[in-house]
């Protein structure tokens, strides 16, 4: 295992942690941005409809797939310019 990668997985994990954070908030702000009040709903309110339960699950994970890639990649870089070597080479 190379130096990168054992580098890396603390800054994976704190970035991880701190990514569920953003990309929580922003979901929220884009939910509220796109004209629906209060709450994003659960699936199980059962005053909620199909469509916008739905809605909010399939735009809730393109947010936090955003956010994970974006982080995931950032910290890939970070760690590589710091190491001199990408993360998760395979080379030794």
């Amino acid at each position: 295992m190379n130096v990168s990668r054992i580098v890396y997985k603390p800054v994976g994990m704190m970035v991880g942690a701190l990514g569920g954070v953003l990309a929580s908030a922003l979901f929220k702000r884009v939910w509220r941005a796109a004209g629906h009040e209060g709450d994003t709903p659960n699936a199980t309110d059962e005053d909620r409809t199909w469509r916008e339960v739905l809605l909010a699950a399939a735009l809730q994970g393109a947010v936090f797939a955003l956010v994970k890639a974006a982080l995931d990649r950032a910290g890939a870089v970070a760690v590589g310019k710091a190491t001199g070597h990408w993360p998760t080479s395979s080379d030794s």
